[in-house]
């Protein structure tokens, strides 16, 4: 089935007639009083600019590292500083040996409180 061949040249003459058209009806609109008393008040540029607000910003929080002692169950039994790792290594050790449960070290970092 053959399709018919649209003619863009003709599509945009009728465009451009019809805008041309609407500005006719526009700018006879505006010559009355009372369309330019309306325009006036709706005049964007004649009304007072709103002064955009200032957002704050999100204060980062500083963090500090600990050595952390956990359970199988991730329950935290003890902590150390970061410093102090071979004292962590050696508490989950004895941990380790006085149950029989798995214990082990991993890095915590919280926030400084201040």
């Amino acid at each position: 089935m053959a399709r018919k061949v649209v003619n863009r040249k003709e599509l945009r003459a009728q465009n451009d007639a019809a805008e041309a058209r609407e500005k006719t009806k526009k700018s006879t609109k505006e010559k009355t009083p009372k369309a330019k008393k309306e325009k006036a008040a709706k005049d964007p540029s004649k009304v007072a600019a709103k002064k955009p607000s200032r957002k704050k910003t999100a204060k980062e929080a500083r963090m500090k590292a600990y050595w952390g002692v956990y359970n199988q169950g991730m329950k935290r039994l003890a902590m150390f500083e970061y410093s102090d790792k071979k004292a962590a290594e050696k508490k989950a050790a004895d941990l380790m040996a006085s149950s029989r449960t798995n214990h082990f070290i991993q890095l915590v970092k919280e926030a400084i409180t201040e």
